[in-house]
C-alpha cells in the first residue's frame, strides 16, 4: 500500500566549497521520492524537514526504515515518529544492504543530478532537487516498475 512504508537516508553534496546533505524519503510501495530536504547539517532537523514535505498526512505512514545514522537515531526523530505512531525499522548493525533502496536512489540522484551540476548555494541545490524529484516520480521510467514512472505505477493500482 503506497505511503505506509517509507525509507530514509542521507547523502552529501558539495555546495560552494562546503558540504551539504540531502535526505530523501522513499515510498517502498512504488520507489517514489515521497519527501526530501537539503541543508548544511546532518542533524535530525534534516530528517524532520523531509517529513514536512510529504504531500499526505503523516498518520498514513506505518513504518519508517533507516540506517542507524545519527540523522535518524535521535530524540527529535523519535519524537516525530512517536507522535504519529510510526514504527521504526532500523537496519541491522553492520548490514551494508539494510537500506539498499535508499542507497540506490542516492546513487541515481548523484549520477543524474548532483554530478551534472555545480552548486554555489543551498537554494540552488534545493531548486534542482525539487525539479529532480518531480521528474523522477512523474517521468523517469524505473526498470523495477516495468518501465513505468512511480506515479503511473501507483495509478495502475500496482505496488512492489
Amino acid at each position: 500500500m503506497p505511503r505506509t512504508h517509507l525509507a530514509g537516508g542521507l547523502t552529501y553534496v558539495r555546495v560552494g566549497g562546503k558540504w551539504a546533505y540531502v535526505c530523501p524519503l522513499i515510498d517502498l510501495a512504488n520507489g517514489s521520492i515521497a519527501g526530501h530536504s537539503a541543508d548544511t547539517g546532518r542533524a535530525a532537523d534534516l530528517a524532520v524537514a523531509a517529513f514536512a514535505t510529504l504531500d499526505f498526512p503523516l498518520t498514513e505512514v506505518e513504518v519508517f526504515h533507516t540506517d542507524r545514522g545519527s540523522g535518524f537515531d535521535n530524540a527529535k526523530t523519535d519524537g516525530l515518529l512517536d507522535v504519529f505512531d510510526i514504527g521504526r525499522s532500523p537496519s541491522g548493525k553492520g548490514d551494508p544492504y539494510g537500506n539498499a533502496v535508499v542507497e540506490s536512489t542516492n546513487r541515481l540522484l548523484k549520477k543524474e543530478l548532483i554530478y551534472r551540476n555545480r552548486y554555489t548555494s543551498l537554494e540552488q541545490l534545493r531548486s534542482g532537487l525539487n525539479d529532480y524529484v518531480w521528474w523522477s516520480d512523474n517521468q523517469r521510467l524505473h526498470s523495477t516498475l516495468g518501465y513505468r514512472s512511480p506515479n503511473e505505477f501507483t495509478q495502475q493500482g500496482l505496488v512492489l
